[in-house]
């Protein structure tokens, strides 16, 4: 089955009836203040066009990982400030999720207003393992669009989520996919299904345990693997290195030569860091040294040196692999891209892939923030996730429960 689209929703008219649109505002806050607000960006479009032809919009949202109760610390607040800001449609903010704040103001909504709940993870329903305590939940969001409400998914940052904001209210009113939702999948599905090649994936990050079953998949579609940030250091030792005193996961080892074994065996090039800027310790005031990545104990700091970015010979053979590729994939950095003594390997993939006329993805998540961070724009790539763990789930082959719901309907 398909999914109904936000544009049969809206050919089916929304003025005056309350629609209730799961959105990603799940931003990095610095106390109080949005330090990246692509995601916030990201939920404008769609609520403008049901806003625009009239709907009164609920929205609902996470933000990090309370523990089932109101926590400040985890207010989304900062996120509907900033949704205020940047959004021509006026914003309310409720104090609650399905309480008494949360009523009274969804239902004086006025037709192209919108409403931003509270976070939704601050009810301990939303994530229950318990499909009846679910349920329930979902119930209590219905009640908020009173008799003529409609749903629309357009986080698809939590569609792999089996949480009641994402599955169990699609069952409950007529459901529908965002925009944003719609063209992740469409990506996402280039990537897996006719890639044009090469086709070159870039994975980092620290843990190689985090990407064991999206590595596993790409082995038999990409033509290049490139390996950084934390998680090269496993393979590295997998290939016989000291890697000192880098992060490595040693209950991965046998894994990672498997892996290594089997892409030879089917003509899949893993390519690792040459060379690895060495550090004294993590931190932005560490001396720091690049070293061969076979002598990584050779330099100044001995065993007890930190490898926290590969080095410039493997950044620009990175780069190199990349610039002659149709499409690329990227997901997660080079190394610790907030210090800049550690951010040059990060830099130079997303300089690569700025430059590049191949069909880009950046798989959300770190990525999406370091090519922020380091001063590049959203429209210098193709396409860039707001889903990290869902885009890497869904190149995994793995069933996304909030996809299910919406086809279910």
């Amino acid at each position: 089955m398909t999914s109904r689209t936000l544009d049969e929703l809206l050919a089916d008219g929304v003025r005056g009836r309350h629609v209730l649109v799961r959105s990603d505002l799940n931003v990095p806050l610095d106390g109080s203040t949005v330090t990246d607000d692509g995601r916030v960006r990201a939920s404008i479009p769609v609520l403008s066009k049901l806003a625009d032809a009239g709907a009164r919009v609920i929205v609902m949202a996470h933000l990090g990982r309370p523990k089932g109760a109101p926590d400040p610390k985890y207010s989304i607040s900062p996120a509907a400030d900033r949704l205020r800001e940047l959004a021509d449609f006026p914003v309310a903010a409720a104090e609650d999720v399905v309480g008494e704040s949360a009523r009274t103001l969804s239902a004086g909504l006025k037709d192209g207003e919108v409403l931003v709940l509270e976070n939704v993870r601050f009810d301990a329903r939303e994530t229950s393992k318990d499909d009846a305590e679910r349920a329930a939940f979902a119930a209590e969001l219905k009640a908020l669009t009173g008799d003529a409400g409609a749903y629309v998914d357009d986080a698809f940052g939590a569609v792999h989520r089996r949480h009641a904001s994402v599955v169990e209210i699609a069952a409950l009113l007529p459901a529908y996919q965002g925009d944003l939702v719609r063209t992740e999948v469409e990506v996402l599905r280039t990537l897996t299904e006719a890639p044009k090649r090469p086709y070159v994936v870039v994975l980092g990050g620290s843990k190689v345990s985090d990407k064991l079953t999206v590595i596993d998949k790409l082995l038999g579609r990409a033509d290049q693997l490139l390996i950084g940030g934390g998680m090269a250091f496993t393979f590295l030792k997998a290939q016989g290195h000291a890697v000192g005193g880098s992060l490595l996961e040693e209950d991965q080892l046998e894994t990672v030569r498997g892996y290594l074994s089997r892409a030879k065996e089917i003509g899949c090039d893993i390519i690792l860091p040459t060379d690895i800027v060495v550090a004294s310790k993590f931190g932005a005031d560490a001396e720091h040294e690049v070293l061969a990545a076979d002598n990584l104990e050779g330099g100044r700091f001995g065993s007890t040196g930190l490898g926290l970015d590969i080095g410039p010979a493997s950044a620009e053979a990175f780069a190199s692999y990349i610039r002659s590729a149709n499409t690329v994939f990227w997901n997660g950095p080079m190394g610790v891209f907030e210090i800049d003594a550690f951010a040059g390997g990060t830099r130079a993939v997303a300089g690569a892939l700025a430059e590049s006329e191949a069909f880009s993805v950046v798989g959300g998540g770190d990525s999406a923030a370091a090519v922020r961070t380091l001063g590049f724009r959203d429209d210098d790539f193709g396409h860039i996730s707001t889903g990290g763990g869902a885009s890497l789930e869904y190149l995994e082959g793995k069933e996304l429960p909030g996809l299910t719901a919406l086809e279910g309907k």
